[in-house]
């Protein structure tokens, strides 16, 4: 019986330390699935920037780019803008 219950709880190969590798293993695993996720995502993208038409609808919308002798103007709706809190 003192056997079981020092392979249980006290040595290096016991129960409890299988239990939280098994965690640590599955929490890795979550983590690999959601950057494979990104990935994926992220090779889309650049798939579809090759198209300068896409690249130019991007960089327009993103950071506000513009061709010479073209005027922009930035229309945001109340909602959109960030309000400031009140203290």
């Amino acid at each position: 019986m003192l056997f079981f219950v020092w392979m249980f709880f006290f040595d290096a190969n016991s129960y409890l330390i299988h239990h939280e590798l098994d965690s640590e293993i599955n929490a890795l695993d979550d983590n690999a699935e959601f950057y494979q996720k990104e990935i994926n995502h992220d090779k889309t993208f650049i798939k579809k920037m090759e198209d300068s038409n896409q690249m130019e609808k991007f960089a327009r919308e993103r950071y506000y780019l513009k061709r010479e002798n073209e005027d922009i103007y930035i229309i945001e709706n109340e909602d959109s803008i960030k309000k400031e809190e009140k203290r």
